[in-house]
């Protein structure tokens, strides 16, 4: 399977938070499943610190990467196809940050895991 990480699943699989599902941390760690996290999570993770909203052990720019790396998860670029999917997304979730994971997931035909119920409204595969 092909993996898509919403933001807050990154965060939660590389802090052990028990929010994350069985589920989902068993298919982040199966070694048969290539996994993602999306430059979009990376950038909403680093708004957040900067906005003092998400506390990071160091810098966003060192830490995120290193943890995405430990973990065995690549990096999926944003490029001007992703941008393209939007204008055929309805506007049924307003998170930019989200929309473009899904616009991701869509184009790549990847698996999106979220713990966000509103995702399951657009045509992609989700993982709770």
């Amino acid at each position: 399977m092909r993996l898509l990480l919403d933001t807050h699943v990154f965060l939660w699989a590389i802090s052990g938070d028990a929010r994350l599902s069985i589920a989902a941390a068993s298919a982040i760690r199966d070694p048969e499943n290539t996994v993602y996290l999306s430059v979009a999570s990376v950038w909403e993770a680093t708004l957040k610190h900067a906005l003092r909203k998400l506390p990071l052990p160091s810098s966003p720019e060192i830490y995120l990467p290193a943890q995405r790396r430990k973990l065995g998860v690549a990096s999926l670029v944003i490029d001007e196809g992703t941008v393209a999917f939007l204008l055929q997304l309805p506007a049924l979730h307003r998170d930019p940050f989200d929309r473009i994971l899904i616009c991701q997931a869509w184009q790549h035909g990847l698996t999106l895991v979220t713990m966000d119920a509103a995702i399951t409204a657009y045509p992609v595969a989700t993982l709770f």
